[in-house]
């Protein structure tokens, strides 16, 4: 390792000192990982709001929008079972492992051989979906296949573009796990952005070429997997960790992996299956209900992703290393400050979203020539059922790994296959009533996607505190009346902004020119911003009490 490698900070490569030997170090890390993950994680949110400003004046929500918004999320569906969702737990835990009983050898050949069997698995399932595409357009659009074969065949085509995004993407989250596994979140991190400045591209420059724009989306997807894959090779290369692919399906390791994931593509991602249900369900509903969930799914993932990916992704090697420590106390501790962390910060952040829906999306989004009025009303709906089922969300994201770090997939896929299909349920129940009551469907489906989220939520606190994998610590208390009375004065305060402003009142806002509205909504985010964390400080809430436990390293650098 070169001199000026080894004097990076402890986020991007741990130290090689006695005390990482040890097997803990001294000063927590994990606030300054989450820290680090959090703000290249912000800059890609950001960057996404900025795409998604760009699809509403380019693509607004017509037919060809919704098209894409399908075409796009079914790799991404994919993409999150096995880059960020089943392979990424069973992957890092057991690479820990690996790296735990200290043989760089070893660690070289499980990397080698998951990256060569991994890749020539995605290869050729990605072939086969390109040559079945009309088959995977109707099962994921099925009102389509039957009622608008314009739809259909546009998104067959669109889904031959977009779908081999799954093979680079895919690759790209298997070098992001091992830069994780090697505390090096910055880079995964800041990968994200490069999809959003490809999109924006596309749209800006690309979509004027083509008779219908959102085809230049499309292919803009598909550069965006293999710029995203090439970016993080030079980082691998920088630690000597490379892949040189095997394909091997009988190393122990591979074998072990494969056995993981299988359940876990269930435990980690019902989330996202519900929400892959909830557009197939959507294409019933009247044009615009595709659109109308994503750009509010795409706002209530802004908090989630920046705070509930970022500690969920540094808290799964750390705990994966206490396991293979037998460290249990310090694993509960860190499930502790990661659930605490996330209350933190989507509490607040759910009420913020339920009370300035419509305002912040007619900010973002409301452009009379392909965006009205009429679609701003329904997106708010379901953003503030999405909002609601926001908390669920994110704790979802720190409870399940307490169970993938010690490699039990089971419990988790059991909850989810009951969440799964509560959802279902759920979705007959809100969805057929809303739909021809009130031609508000969309929002069952969201509303539904939240109920289940919390049963997902609770039912895996309550297995981690029956196992006593999790025991919480006395500060509980304190700290939920400090968090429910700075909720409630920021909900106040934000009230009598808004009101103020004008914030609440969409006819007056909607005339608002952008910067107008953009001010706005600015000055009520950062004023409910600072009241909340005022009066956090004067009930007694100190930067102290974000510190995290103890960061756990492996004994095999």
């Amino acid at each position: 390792m070169t001199q000026n490698e080894s004097q990076q900070s402890n986020v991007d490569c741990p130290s090689d000192s006695s005390a990482d030997t040890a097997g803990v170090k001294k000063d927590s890390g994990l606030l300054r990982s989450s820290g680090v993950v959090g703000f290249f994680t912000m800059l890609s949110r950001i960057m996404g709001l900025a795409r998604d400003v760009v699809f509403a004046r380019v693509i607004g929500a017509d037919a060809f929008a919704d098209v894409f918004f399908v075409a796009f999320k079914i790799p991404n569906f994919f993409r999150r079972l096995f880059a960020e969702g089943a392979f990424a737990q069973a992957f890092v835990p057991v690479l820990g492992e690996y790296r735990e009983q200290g043989s760089q050898a070893a660690v070289r050949g499980l990397i080698d051989r998951v990256s060569g069997t991994l890749g020539l698995t995605l290869l050729l399932f990605t072939l086969v979906i390109v040559l079945a595409a009309p088959v995977m357009a109707a099962i994921f659009a099925p009102s389509w296949f039957m009622d608008d074969p314009l739809k259909f065949s546009a998104t067959t085509e669109m889904l031959r573009i977009t779908f081999p995004y799954l093979l680079f993407i895919s690759m790209t989250g298997v070098a992001g796990g091992i830069l994780n596994s090697y505390d090096r979140f910055a880079v995964p991190a800041f990968t994200p952005i490069l999809l959003n400045v490809s999109l924006i591209c596309a749209a800006l420059f690309a979509a004027p070429l083509f008779e219908q724009p959102a085809f230049a989306l499309a292919w803009g997807v598909l550069i965006a997997g293999i710029v995203q894959l090439v970016f993080q090779l030079p980082f691998l290369h920088r630690i000597h960790m490379l892949p040189q692919p095997i394909i091997d399906w009988h190393d122990s390791g591979v074998r072990k992996i494969l056995v993981l994931m299988a359940p876990a593509i269930f435990g980690v991602s019902v989330s996202q299956i519900n929400l892959l249900l909830d557009t197939m369900l959507a294409t019933f509903l009247p044009t615009g209900s595709v659109s109308w969930l994503y750009y509010s799914d795409r706002l209530s993932e802004l908090p989630l992703g920046v705070f509930g990916v970022a500690v969920a992704t540094v808290i799964l090697p750390n705990l994966s290393r206490h396991h293979a420590s037998e460290s249990t106390k310090e694993y509960s501790q860190t499930l502790d400050w990661a659930l605490k962390m996330i209350l933190l910060i989507a509490v607040p952040a759910a009420v913020a979203l339920t009370l300035l829906a419509e305002p912040i999306l007619v900010t973002l989004f409301y452009y009379g020539d392909v965006m009205t009025a009429r679609d701003m009303a329904m997106a708010s709906l379901s953003l503030r059922a999405y909002a609601i089922g926001l908390i669920a969300f994110m704790l979802i994201k720190v409870l399940a790994p307490g169970f993938f770090a010690r490699q039990d997939m089971r419990t988790p896929v059991r909850i989810g296959v009951i969440a799964m299909v509560s959802n279902m349920v759920l979705n007959v129940l809100f969805v057929l009533p809303l739909h021809f009551y009130w031609q508000i469907g969309h929002v069952g489906l969201a509303s539904a996607t939240s109920v289940s989220a919390f049963l997902n939520a609770i039912l895996l606190f309550w297995f981690l505190r029956k196992q006593r994998i999790y025991v919480p610590t006395g500060q509980w208390r304190r700290f939920l009346i400090q968090l429910v009375i700075a909720v409630a004065v920021m909900f106040a305060a934000l009230i009598m902004l808004s009101t103020e402003l004008g914030l609440l009142q969409s006819e007056v806002w909607q005339q608002g020119n952008w910067f107008q509205r953009i001010s706005g909504i600015s000055v009520a985010c950062t004023a409910g911003l600072l009241v909340y964390i005022l009066v956090l400080f004067v009930l007694g809430f100190r930067p102290a009490d974000l510190r995290g436990p103890a960061k756990a390293t492996s004994r095999g650098q």
